[in-house]
């Protein structure tokens, strides 16, 4: 794929005015966003990807048309899941329903953060070792099984309990009191650390973590940096319109991470299977490649988009016999 500089400025310099514009309009008045403002901002952003993907299949061609879509989906859809991690978060650390939009803010620009990191050591690894796509491939495939392992176990998520976040809370002089994003501040004439930093510190490493998973499953997809990129900024804008819209909804999604971890697994499949396919490794197969098929980023889009529809259908129509069978439960 053929990027220009000018497409990588504008594009970097977009991401960047956005962000900047939600960092001033949040710092200015703190809030908790109402359903038609999140519903107003969650459309643009979703209508802007969209507008994005008929842009690169016009102008770079069908099938990076088709990657950069297969490829936001699948970071927006394992975003979506991490909006489980977040309200967990939110709740656990007490966070003020005001300064929720401030937290989530600084966690997605982390993300970004993290993910612009992860993708350019990705991009490099596989450009130099395309042995490495075993290990995404594995890497992806592990973390399909431990998702469906803690569906089936009910394991609750603490992220606030990672060793960061206690060490921190343990030897740091936390205070009170939120004060927007305000680190430190005075309490009783002593210079206390806001909690906010906590709660910072515990999107941070969260943040860290998922981008573990995000980044090898893209690649999986695209190896393509521009379209690994901006997909992954589609995906973050308007996560925290999502955090506020959807709420309650989240909780009713009980077989997304079922879908998620089925999406992974392919996904990995489909990266050991282009390992064998660019196979280099001497040990295997005396170094040559291997007679195996290429999953097409079409086929990979359709996946997708048929488990994301009956991972949702299916969650919502348990959710409502469950209401039905059960309603002082509910």
């Amino acid at each position: 794929m053929d990027v220009s500089a000018l497409e990588w400025g504008i594009t970097i310099a977009v991401t960047v005015a956005v962000l900047l514009f939600d960092v001033v309009i949040i710092a200015r008045d703190p809030h908790e966003p109402s359903l038609r403002e999140c519903a107003i901002a969650l459309s643009v952003y979703v209508g802007a990807a969209v507008a994005f993907g008929v842009w690169v299949l016009l102008f770079h061609g069908h099938d990076y048309g088709i990657e950069f879509y297969a490829g936001w989906l699948t970071e927006y859809s394992l975003s979506i899941d991490n909006l489980f991690v977040f309200i967990i978060l939110m709740a656990a650390l007490k966070v003020p329903r005001e300064y929720q939009q401030e937290a989530l803010m600084v966690g997605i620009i982390l993300a970004l953060i993290f993910r612009g990191i992860f993708i350019a050591l990705g991009y490099q690894l596989i450009n130099n070792f395309s042995w490495v796509f075993y290990i995404f491939g594995a890497f992806l495939v592990y973390t399909a099984v431990s998702l469906v392992k803690s569906y089936r176990s009910h394991d609750e998520e603490h992220p606030e309990e990672n060793r960061i976040v206690r060490f921190a809370q343990s030897h740091l002089n936390v205070g009170e009191r939120f004060e927007g994003l305000k680190l430190w501040y005075h309490e009783n004439g002593v210079r206390v650390i806001s909690p906010m930093l906590i709660v910072i510190i515990a999107l941070g490493t969260t943040d860290l973590l998922f981008a573990l998973d995000s980044i090898p499953a893209i690649f999986g997809i695209t190896q393509e940096p521009y379209l690994v990129f901006t997909a992954n900024v589609f995906a973050l804008m308007g996560l925290r319109q999502l955090y506020f819209l959807l709420g309650g909804l989240l909780e009713r999604l009980v077989y997304l991470s079922l879908g998620l971890a089925f999406i992974l697994a392919f996904i990995g499949v489909k990266l050991v299977l282009h390992a064998m396919h660019e196979n280099e490794l001497g040990f295997l197969n005396g170094g040559e490649h291997f007679d195996v098929p290429d999953i097409s980023s079409l086929l990979s889009l359709g996946v997708i988009i048929v488990t994301l529809v009956l991972t949702t259908v299916a969650s919502l129509i348990k959710d409502k016999k469950d209401r039905e069978d059960d309603p002082a439960a509910v």
